[in-house]
């Protein structure tokens, strides 16, 4: 388990200019959560986190 809960997945290449991933966890911020963006090289994905969840993913 690495302490983090995944919120939601996003494939990295979206088009030109477009940050869904940014923008859903600044949604998630503004609501209180301490979401942040990392990537998954192994599934070529950026996750929205939120370390220090109880679910591992």
């Amino acid at each position: 388990m690495n302490g983090r809960t995944v919120l939601e997945r996003f494939p990295a290449g979206g088009p030109r200019g477009s940050w869904p991933a940014e923008e859903f966890a600044h949604a998630r911020r503004l609501e209180g959560l301490p979401a942040e963006v990392v990537m998954d090289l192994a599934t070529d994905t950026f996750l929205v986190i939120v370390r220090g969840g109880d679910t591992a993913e």
